[in-house]
This record gives structure tokens, C-alpha cells and sequence, in this order.
């Protein structure tokens, strides 16, 4: 950081006022990276910190009002497709230099780039969260991700599974890579508080019942083709047994396509895109995941938090917050339709499932609250800001 930039920030503490902080994302829509902008806005020390968001889908801006009523300020540089957020560099330069940014902080691989060529043409430190593996990136995306990796400051991972990807892929000891696990918002996300609608009973749900869900991004990567087999194969085994999709996106049609094939129209319910999910996780009993790569599920973990047992295909981080057996169930992401002989074995056990429910939260409350990784951000924040 320049010694102009240091005077700027030493005036603002002797001010008290609060350090300007930009957030750079492809999008704003209801994905897992995206969902935990206002979240962690909502945590933030704001008399410290003024943040700033910029993205370039404007079709993609389901997050914008919640990170506007948390105080951000929210701004749409248009870009039609991946390489024309590069061609945003300089539109994002000017409004650093503009409203006086004295850190950014990117997500994901293209909007990390174009923050990276921000922070190297106005000297303004960068820290980047990686949110999935590098495995999974596109080649195109794989290449110029690495390429300009060592453009930045810092490097937070969601999970120590991702760390060890980028420890792979890229294997160079800087920038420096910290792990900063996802969060939920426990006091937001807890089933003793009131949460609004009953859902089983405008979904006609016996309230003895057992109810299985998931809220997700309807991608190839949730595997809800297979999600959808095992919630059969296991509703023939238990037909006391509900099932609810809360969600959409671009596989929408096949996955509706391949519920009806099956027949589940009475025991599985599609509950579209919902802005509040609590609800939802309130009816459930378990969280099921049948994923093929993850990161670090934001869903999880709220859904932990709300109390209902996870039960998931091994994928990324998530074994770093499961314990199978404890906490919730675990099956080789290989082999996922494993879980309906799992499952059907633990809805066996009334007791086991209400002491797994109490372990999820608690899980939750210790190891991966919302509260612990702002204030680990935040550390990052001084750090990077003071230097």
C-alpha cells in the first residue's frame, strides 16, 4: 500500500470514520458465495468498515435489496459474458479511486481477475476467497485463474479441502492462503424462534411425518437426478416419508422431467426459489445432499443450524463439518445412493435422529458461526489495511 493510502486510512481512523472496503462478484444471484454477502454485512463492524459491492449480471441480482437494507452500496458494471468483466477494469479503477477504496475483497475466478488487474493499476490491496476447488474449473478458467494468482494479497479458502486444491494446482508459497470456514448466522437460523408459515400444513405434511429436504442451485453438480432416486427408493421403504426442493436454476426442466418420471408427485415437493428459507428448514427433519463437488454448502450449515440432521455424499468440505454417525451421515460421494440404506437404518432410531439433531446445531454454534468468520475476515481486513 502507498504512503498516500496510508495517510488516507490514518485520517479516517483519527475521524472515526469507516475504512471503505469493495467487494467485487460476477453476480448477485442465489448462489452459496453470493447468499453470504449480506449475511456477513449484516455482522460487520460498520462503524469500522463502509462496504462497497460491484457485480456485472444484472439478471443475476436476487441479493441486491438484502445487502442494501444491511447499508451496503450495490453497483452494476453490465458484462455480457466472462471475458467482458475484464474489459470492466478500468470502470472498476475509476470507482475505486472515486470513493477512495482502500481494500478489495474478490470472489470467484473471474471476478478475482478483474480485481487482481484492479489492485496491481491502483495499488490497492487484494484478498480473494476461493470458494470451490480448482479441479472443477473450466480449462479456460483454470488457466488464467493460476496466471494471475500472485496478483493479490491474500487468499481466504472456505474449506482446508479447497486450500489443499489450490496447495495442488498451484503450489507456490505466495500469496499466503488462510482458511476461513463458511458460517451461518446462528441466531437467524434457529428453530426456536418463530419462523413464519407452516409449511407441512400448506403442503398437507402429517406432523408426525418425517420430511427430507435440500436448498440449492438446481446444477449438474447437486446431482438431483440422483437426489430424487434415493428420495424413491427410500419412500418405498418408508412411505411416511415427504421430500421438499427448495430452489431453481438451469437444470430446472430435466429435474422436473425426471420427478415425474418416477412418480413423485405426491411425496416430493418442488417449492421454487424462496428469498426465506427458514421456513422450510423448519419442517425438515434431515438435509440431504447428493453432491458431486462442494466447496463449503452455506445451505448446510444453516440448515444444521435450524436443527435437522445432515445426510450427505462426502463431497469437499463437508466431512470437515460432519461426523458420521454424531452429527449426521456421511457416504462416499462415489456412492451415493448408499444414503437410502443409511437412511432408512436411522429412521429406525427415533432417538439417534433427535440426539443428531442437537449435535448439528451445536456443531454449528462452535466450529462454524457466522460471528467466527467475520471476525476472522475482519482480522484479515487489519492486516492487509495496516501494512
Amino acid at each position: 500500500m502507498d504512503t498516500l493510502n496510508k495517510t488516507y486510512i490514518r485520517q479516517l481512523y483519527q475521524e472515526n470514520e469507516p475504512i471503505p472496503v469493495l467487494h467485487i462478484i460476477k453476480s448477485l444471484g442465489r448462489g452459496g458465495a453470493e447468499m453470504l454477502l449480506p449475511e456477513t454485512l449484516r455482522q460487520h463492524d460498520k462503524q469500522k468498515f463502509k462496504f462497497h459491492y460491484i457485480y456485472f449480471l444484472p439478471w443475476k441480482n436476487q441479493m441486491v435489496s438484502a445487502i442494501e437494507k444491511e447499508g451496503g452500496t450495490v453497483v452494476c458494471i453490465r458484462a455480457k459474458n466472462n471475458a467482458s468483466i475484464l474489459l470492466a477494469v478500468r470502470k472498476i479503477v475509476a470507482y475505486v479511486r472515486k470513493h477512495n477504496i482502500q481494500l478489495i475483497h474478490c470472489h470467484l475466478p473471474w471476478a478475482g481477475m478483474a480485481g487482481r488487474l484492479v489492485g496491481r493499476l491502483t495499488g490497492v490491496p487484494v484478498v480473494y476467497t476461493e470458494h470451490n476447488k480448482w479441479e472443477r474449473y473450466h480449462k479456460a478458467t483454470y488457466f488464467l485463474n493460476k496466471l494471475t494468482f500472485s496478483i493479490q494479497q491474500k487468499v481466504v479458502a472456505v474449506s482446508a479441502e479447497v486450500a489443499n486444491s489450490i496447495k495442488i494446482n498451484y503450489a507456490k508459497a505466495r500469496p499466503h492462503v488462510q482458511v476461513v470456514a463458511n458460517g451461518a448466522d446462528t441466531l437467524k437460523y434457529d428453530r426456536a424462534q418463530a419462523i413464519g408459515n407452516d409449511i407441512r400444513k400448506e403442503l398437507n405434511i402429517p406432523s408426525t411425518a418425517t420430511v427430507i429436504g435440500i436448498t440449492c442451485v438446481f446444477r449438474a453438480q447437486k446431482r438431483l437426478h440422483t437426489w430424487l432416486e434415493i428420495a424413491h427408493a427410500l419412500h418405498a421403504k418408508h412411505p411416511d416419508t415427504f421430500f421438499i426442493i427448495v430452489g431453481d436454476g438451469p437444470l430446472r426442466d430435466e429435474v422436473h422431467a425426471k420427478a415425474k418420471t418416477l412418480g413423485t408427485d405426491k411425496y416430493v415437493f418442488f417449492a421454487g426459489l424462496q428469498t426465506e428459507t427458514r421456513p422450510y428448514f423448519a419442517a425438515m427433519d434431515l438435509f440431504m445432499m447428493s453432491s458431486e463437488f462442494e466447496g463449503l454448502p452455506i445451505a448446510l450449515l444453516e440448515a444444521m443450524s435450524m436443527n435437522c440432521v445432515p445426510v450427505c455424499t462426502a463431497a469437499g468440505g463437508i466431512p470437515e463439518v460432519i461426523k458420521d454417525g454424531v452429527n449426521g451421515i456421511l457416504v462416499p460421494v462415489q456412492q451415493p445412493m448408499q444414503l437410502v440404506d443409511r437412511l432408512s437404518q436411522l429412521l429406525q432410531e427415533p432417538d439417534k435422529v433427535a440426539q443428531m439433531k442437537k449435535a448439528a446445531r451445536e456443531t454449528v454454534i462452535n466450529s462454524f458461526s457466522m460471528k467466527k468468520m467475520v471476525t476472522e475476515l475482519e482480522g484479515i481486513y487489519n492486516d492487509l489495511i495496516n501494512k
